[in-house]
């Protein structure tokens, strides 16, 4: 069904915040008769924060208007007129508000779109228990709604017994005025006869002991009126400060850990609008409670009356002062965080937001943010209250923003678009660890007041660790650091401390996590596959999953370690298989055509009991980043002896020459991808379409062909062109002992000095000799060598 039309069954508190979605910033008739092509457009394909993104959104706001003009121009009849004239209208008022800020536009629209489906989901929710989603997040948003709404019951309650006391106030003072007026016509009976004077002086002192016994008797009602709503105002504070935790310490801080692991590749963490919501309501109520206290308080100036209730005032200013002041620092956030891995000299974004910025009315003097990137012992100081004000690690331009409200969303929110670390300081390293184990991290901080500067908040927060290189060879190890941070860091913990060694299905959690995410694949890491990489990172033999369920491995196992008889360490090994799948290979790991993770005894196994021909696909053990074909034949030096072999493993610049499709397309000798399928069945789809004989000029283009230089039988062989430009790869027996790895290049960097800083002259020399190297016929490159 579409999203319209449940929308238009909502009902009571939900269908009046569904109105008020709509105004003049984007008309209700606008959403109605443009229902199908709103639902229909990407608006999840624009970027807010990239300015890039706005030709894109003029694009939409432009196809917007010429459907709504469309849309007037269809209308016929009397009732058609009108709505003709109100529809063209619109498409002009929409067209002058948003063409000089088309993102505002989109920025609009999705809003609307993604409350709208919030809503709905809730309401669906709220009326087929158990339909929703698994993780019972009905539930608690229906426990805090509640607790809403049963605290607007207490605060209508405290409102009510106020205005009670007011009126009661009211009338002592009068009836107190009324004694005084007595006490001064009694002064002055002196001047009357004796007569008169007692006579009048009876009257007016019964008069007087009557008034002054209610009186006393309502000093004391006031007082009890005064003590019994000051408690009640210490119950309500009570529940908000709870409703506030189960807010700001559970729901933030969950979505807080959601964004994290949406750095490995997690899901988006979302819900931020409805966190904006319950924080805005909570500050709502907060501040009413602080009027409802200052009026008591201003009763009491009025009419001192002695007793407890002053201290009591005191204790509920000092309480409801201390809720809003955690409530607003705790919303300043950072809704999309710096990148994690840091390169100087590059320009990178952040967005900070403060949830109830909108509700306390902080953008009518909009607050300036700056941003400075701190060290890790610096940021545990900043959490210590530690004066740390001009201490910083680098130099970040571009770092003062201020924040501006979006009224269409009701968000205050300061985008950083073009920051750029200038330059970092280090500090002196532990034993071992590199410049890429050194986390940092960018402090944002403001300051700003509320309530006519009643108060005056400064708030920060930090954003996730980062880690920063200045050469791009150092990413590799860099994102190894941020990975193993997010996927293991605890709530709350001291910045920025991580455990040494994680379980092994924890870490297989996080690989499987980062893998989907980068391959952009739902297929993940199945559990021979894990079996495979743990006996990559431990050095077994076992093929048992459950022998690895209660073993542990140590970050130096993860990425500080070499692997056994290699150069490279586990994650250097894994990374080059994302980096080579994401860039080349996804659509045939998303086929299964890669099984991928074995070693060559397990690859000749599966394929010794299969016919000849037959051939898989496995990532190398001895090159990171490296595919290589194995497969079955006859053995062309032996009659009636079969062999697996290898092809050397190719890698992301073999793939940037020619495709894997297109590879495996030139090798006749290949027939069945295993277990049993033909490969045209599974790669033709993928294969580059033949050139023309001839083109404009009448050349000929070459084509490269990827060859082996030895006959294997095949039913079906076909000639090589002899004259075809090819890359030449020589192939491996499995079988055979000997393996000659010296063609790899050697993991140590010469372009990183000690310290792992950028060297620009030797990195240009390299630059230089890869370039040369490249030119060179591949055929002399790659002849004669053995995988």
């Amino acid at each position: 069904m579409a999203l319209w039309i449940q929308a238009q069954q909502l009902q009571g508190d939900a269908l009046h915040q569904m109105q008020s979605l709509y105004g003049q910033h984007f008309p209700i008739e606008v959403r109605h008769y443009l229902a199908q092509w709103l639902e229909a457009q990407a608006w999840d394909a624009i970027d807010l924060e990239n300015q890039q993104d706005e030709f894109k959104a003029k694009r939409l706001l432009d196809s917007l208007i010429q459907e709504l003009q469309k849309k007037a121009e269809h209308q016929m009849g009397e009732d058609g007129f009108l709505l003709k004239i109100k529809l063209g209208h619109y498409a002009s008022q929409l067209k002058s508000t948003y063409d000089p800020c088309p993102l505002e536009f989109v920025r609009c629209v999705k809003h609307i779109l993604y409350t709208e489906r919030r809503l709905v989901q809730e309401a669906t929710n709220a009326s087929s228990p158990g339909s929703g989603p698994v993780d019972g997040t009905p539930q608690r948003y229906q426990q805090i709604n509640q607790t809403f709404e049963e605290l607007r019951i207490m605060m209508q309650e405290t409102e009510n017994d106020l205005r009670k006391l007011q009126h009661s106030q009211e009338y002592f003072i009068i009836q107190y005025q009324e004694s005084l007026r007595i006490q001064a016509q009694l002064s002055s009976l002196s001047s009357l006869p004796p007569a008169e004077r007692v006579q009048r002086e009876t009257g007016l002192q019964s008069r007087k002991s009557t008034l002054e016994a209610w009186l006393t008797r309502e000093a004391n009602t006031l007082q009890k009126y005064r003590q019994e709503l000051a408690e009640k105002h210490q119950k309500t504070l009570t529940l908000l400060r709870k409703q506030q935790a189960l807010i700001v310490d559970d729901e933030l801080i969950q979505w807080k850990r959601r964004q994290q692991l949406a750095g490995n590749g997690g899901p988006a963490e979302g819900g931020l609008d409805i966190l904006q919501t319950w924080c805005e309501k909570l500050a709502d109520m907060i501040w009413q409670n602080r009027q409802q206290i200052r009026r008591v308080e201003h009763l009491t100036q009025q009419l001192p009356i002695p007793g407890p209730t002053e201290e009591l005032l005191a204790e509920l200013n000092a309480t409801v002062t201390d809720i809003i002041s955690a409530l607003v620092t705790s919303t300043f956030i950072i809704e999309k965080q710096p990148p994690q891995v840091l390169k100087t000299q590059t320009k990178f974004s952040a967005t900070v937001r403060l949830l109830v910025g909108g509700k306390l009315n902080v953008h009518m003097n909009p607050p300036q943010v700056k941003a400075s990137i701190v060290s890790e012992q610096q940021a545990k100081a900043l959490l210590k209250n530690e004066n740390t004000r001009n201490d910083s690690s680098g130099e970040i331009l571009n770092n003062n923003c201020v924040m501006e409200y979006h009224q269409t969303t009701g968000t205050l929110s300061a985008h950083f678009r073009t920051m750029s670390l200038k330059r970092i300081k280090r500090s002196d390293r532990r034993g071992a660890e590199s410049v890429t184990e050194e986390k940092f991290t960018v402090l944002f901080e403001s300051q700003f007041s509320v309530g006519g500067n009643e108060l005056v908040f400064h708030v920060k927060t930090l954003s996730l660790p980062v880690v920063v290189i200045v050469h791009g060879s150092q990413d590799n190890n860099a994102t190894a650091t941020v990975l193993w941070d997010n996927a293991f860091s605890e709530p709350g913990r001291v910045p920025f401390v991580v455990p040494d060694k994680v379980m092994w299905p924890q870490l297989c959690e996080a690989l499987n996590m980062k893998y989907k995410s980068e391959v952009q694949s739902d297929r993940g890491l199945s559990e021979d596959n894990l079996v495979f990489l743990a006996q990559k990172a431990f050095s077994s033999s076992s093929n048992n999953p459950e022998d690895y369920r209660n073993m542990t491995i140590t970050w130096s196992q993860f990425n500080r370690e070499s692997l056994p008889s290699r150069n490279f360490t586990f994650w250097q090994w894994f990374d080059g298989v994302i980096e080579l799948m994401k860039k080349h290979l996804k659509s045939h790991w998303n086929d299964g055509a890669i099984l991928g993770f074995l070693n060559k005894q397990q690859a000749q196994d599966m394929l010794m009991s299969k016919p000849n021909g037959t051939f898989l696909l496995r990532f190398s053990d001895s090159e990171i980043g490296g595919i290589t074909i194995a497969w079955v034949a006859e053995n062309p030096n032996k009659a009636g002896e079969r062999m697996v072999w290898n092809l050397m493993p190719f890698t992301t610049r073999d793939f940037s020459i020619r495709s894997l499709a297109d590879r495996i397309s030139d090798l006749n000798h290949l027939l069945f991808l295993y277990p049993n399928q033909p490969k045209d069945e599974v790669f033709s789809r993928y294969c580059t379409p033949p050139n023309s004989k001839a083109v404009g000029d009448g050349y000929v283009k070459p084509e490269i062909k990827q060859v082996v230089k030895v006959e294997f039988s095949s039913p079906n062989p076909e000639p090589s062109h002899g004259n075809s430009s090819f890359m030449e790869h020589a192939m491996s027996p499995t079988i055979s002992q000997q393996h000659n790895f010296t063609i790899y290049p050697s993991m140590n960097d010469p372009m990183l000095d000690t310290e792992g800083e950028f060297d620009l002259d030797e990195t240009m020399d390299m630059a230089r000799q890869v370039e040369e190297f490249l030119r060179q016929p591949m055929e002399t490159q790659w002849s004669g060598q053995q995988s």
